[in-house]
């Protein structure tokens, strides 16, 4: 079995895991990787000379080449390794916020945001009285792209939206997003985490600016993750963090800067989650993005038809074509009792408010529960929570 942890059994039944959307799975290739490099290879990387750090660097870098190529940016400069989704997105706010936003200037960002793409604006904001201005969305979860449009004003200094809704599933219409902040000479960062482990990505295409996303939703360890920039605009940006890899040189009087990418990436760097990054690729592109892509979308209208028929359930998010997310809740009970009930059944669920209060506020709810698949998920899977659903209801009326 390509995922061991898949084997587990959960209070004497057979576990089924459907809460992708918090941290995948690993394949056996990614804890073989992890293993090989600590056994083989463990040597910082970059400032050695010797057998091992020379190796451990050649692999370290080949990953960041294997990345660019995944999302199809135009060179390894524009990639940045980060501790994840949440650091990538910290970066660009205090980078930019520091060199492009100044008081009275606003951040528009959109109602269906993980805190992880609010906070750190809303701090770049406070630090000089800057504000953020948010897209609506509608009751099914798809964004108001007409109220979009009249956000823009000559304050406008960044856009920053999520490709998917991690609470509602929503695809989220990128192309267009940049290319009307783009007609305004904005640019736009994109919170790629619920993203890159369901569907192709290419920056390029897109047209983004910024695109960032964590290894662990997409099969490879926590602890690694991606913030792409482009080279123009990283170029233009102060470092993050100082230490050492991010300077040239260094004295008492003055420090100069490393180049792209180095400027960023200040400090040690988690180099077996790096390979076990490079080790997750592989395995998705062997068993091809495209393929990935419609078995899971096939899946999702599976699942939405069976859980339909379940008694007294409610969806949260119903926009056609989402992708790898169904929230709900099950008649008045509470989301955590439900998950609990589910537990006890082997059915890995998640419940509460995602990291999204604002859907929460925008709904009127305390939370939801949260079914979220990968590419291991199957239709057995979606049955054993249908038939879950039936059993528990009763005991929640």
């Amino acid at each position: 079995m390509d995922f061991p942890i898949l084997d587990t059994q959960v209070y004497g039944h057979q576990l089924v895991y459907l809460d992708n959307a918090a941290t995948t799975q690993k394949p056996q290739q990614v804890i073989d990787a992890l293993s090989s490099y600590y056994l083989t290879l463990n040597s910082n990387i970059h400032r050695g000379t010797h057998h091992l750090a020379t190796l451990a660097t050649e692999r370290y870098e080949a990953v960041r080449q294997q990345v660019q190529q995944f999302i199809h940016a135009a060179n390894t400069k524009e990639i940045v390794f980060t501790r994840g989704t949440t650091e990538s997105i910290n970066l660009v706010a205090a980078t930019f916020g520091r060199q492009f936003i100044r008081k009275d200037d606003e951040v528009i960002v959109s109602g269906m945001e993980h805190h992880s793409n609010i906070v750190p604006w809303q701090l770049a904001c406070e630090q000089v009285g800057a504000r953020l201005r948010v897209i609506p969305f509608s009751d099914e979860g798809v964004l108001d792209m007409e109220v979009y449009q009249t956000l823009f004003n000559s304050h406008t200094r960044m856009v920053a939206v999520n490709h998917v809704s991690n609470t509602l599933g929503t695809v989220n219409p990128i192309q267009e997003i940049v290319r009307i902040a783009h007609s305004h000479q904005v640019p736009v960062l994109i919170d790629g985490a619920q993203a890159v482990a369901h569907m192709p990505v290419d920056v390029q295409e897109l047209g983004c600016d910024f695109y960032c996303f964590s290894g662990h939703k997409m099969y490879a360890p926590m602890g690694v993750g991606v913030m792409y920039g482009r080279e123009e605009l990283l170029n233009q940006l102060p470092p993050y963090q100082g230490g050492g890899e991010m300077i040239k040189d260094v004295t008492f009087e003055k420090t100069t800067y490393n180049e792209l990418p180095y400027k960023f990436e200040a400090g040690t760097p988690s180099v077996g989650d790096v390979l076990g990054l490079g080790a997750a690729i592989d395995y998705m592109q062997s068993q091809g993005m495209e393929v990935i892509a419609h078995h899971e979308a096939q899946l999702m209208d599976y699942a939405m038809q069976k859980l339909s028929s379940v008694p007294n359930i409610r969806f949260i998010g119903t926009a056609p074509g989402k992708v790898g997310v169904i929230s709900f809740l099950l008649g008045n009970a509470h989301p955590y009792d439900v998950g609990t009930l589910l537990d006890k059944l082997g059915i890995a669920v998640r419940t509460g408010h995602h990291c999204t209060q604002p859907i929460m506020d925008r709904y009127g709810i305390p939370g939801t529960v949260r079914a979220s698949f990968a590419s291991y998920t199957t239709f057995a899977d979606i049955d054993a929570l249908y038939n879950a659903l039936l059993r528990i209801a009763p005991m929640l009326d």
